[in-house]
Formats: structure tokens, sequence, C-alpha cells
């Protein structure tokens, strides 16, 4: 059994976030990795997104995630020099992306930009990573910083609330041995 807590994060004045954490159900509370973990966090994205227009940012490790990309035959766009996006993969698809960079840190984005381009905030992510999406995120249903080796997700959204992230999860994670939690 796994938990996963949802609860806002305060992160200064102009930024509202969301910090999930999947982590074991024992005492020690070690970060999930592996098979397990990007079983459900592909189920996370997708659950959260809903209806939006979502995608993967990837900005590090390019020629790697570009050769897994077209071996695999996902589709993805060159955002710039330094940076891809990959829209919406299916479930199977979003799952092995997951399993096989969860040691990296990437991102995700939800909202109408996504299906276009958004020039600005994909050079700033080439150039600053995550960091781009804190002037970024107000555009979006949310932008999110995936650091799935530490167990974390962390989304930027003025639309959503723990509550609605958590009502999103529950009919997504049902039959996953996961318990998902507001911690007090």
């Amino acid at each position: 059994m796994y938990l996963l807590d949802v609860e806002p994060l305060d992160l200064g004045s102009d930024v509202r976030a969301i910090g999930l954490e999947l982590t074991e159900a024992d005492e020690n509370r070690e970060p999930i990795r592996g098979p397990d973990a990007s079983k459900i966090w592909s189920r996370v994205l997708g659950a959260t997104a809903a209806d939006e227009v979502w995608g993967l940012d990837f900005f590090s490790h390019i020629d790697r995630v570009r050769d897994y990309c077209k071996l695999h035959q996902i589709k993805y766009r060159e955002a710039s020099n330094r940076a891809m996006v990959i829209p919406a993969p299916d479930l199977p698809a979003l799952q092995a992306l997951i399993e096989r960079f969860q040691n990296e840190t990437f991102g995700a984005r939800a909202g109408a930009l996504v299906a276009e381009a958004d020039p600005a905030l994909e050079g700033e992510l080439a150039g600053r990573g995550a960091d781009a999406y804190h002037t970024a995120f107000t555009k979006y249903f949310f932008c999110a910083i995936c650091a799935f080796e530490d167990g974390s997700l962390v989304f930027l959204s003025e639309k959503l609330w723990a509550s609605e992230v958590i009502r999103r999860l529950r009919p997504a994670l049902e039959g996953q041995e996961v318990e998902i939690r507001l911690p007090s």
C-alpha cells in the first residue's frame, strides 16, 4: 500500500501550488519509484488534465528523450534546440515514458496553449528549466514540475485546489494500491 498526499504548498504570494507526494505507507515514508510509481503518476497526470489539452515538457537530456520517442513511435514537437513537447501520450506510452525518465525532472502543462506553441515559455524552459513555469502558469490550466525520483509532483495553477485534484484522482486510481490523503 502506498500513500499519495495532496496538499496546498506555500511558495509565495504570487504562486498557488499543490504538492503531491507518493511514498510507502510505512514509517519510513520512502518515495516510490519504478513500475508501480509510473503506473500511478501516469494516471495522476491524465486525470488532473481531464478534458484539457496537455503535454509533457522535456528540457534536459533531449537527445535521449528524442531517441526514445523515435524508437517507440511517440509523437513529439521540437520546441527549441533544448526543449521538446510530447502532446498527451496515451496511458501505456505515458507510463513507459515516466518509468524510463523518472530520474529526470521534467514538466507538464495543460491548457489551450499546449496545442499551439508558446515560444516564450518554451525558450525559457530550455534556459531555466521548470523555473520558467513561475511566470507562465497563469496562462494555463496548470503547469507541473515532475520530480518523480523524489516521489514529488507540484502543480502550479490558479484553477485547481487540492480538494479538486483529489476529486479527479479518486476514480482514476481506483483499484491501485494507493490511499489518497489531504494531510492535516
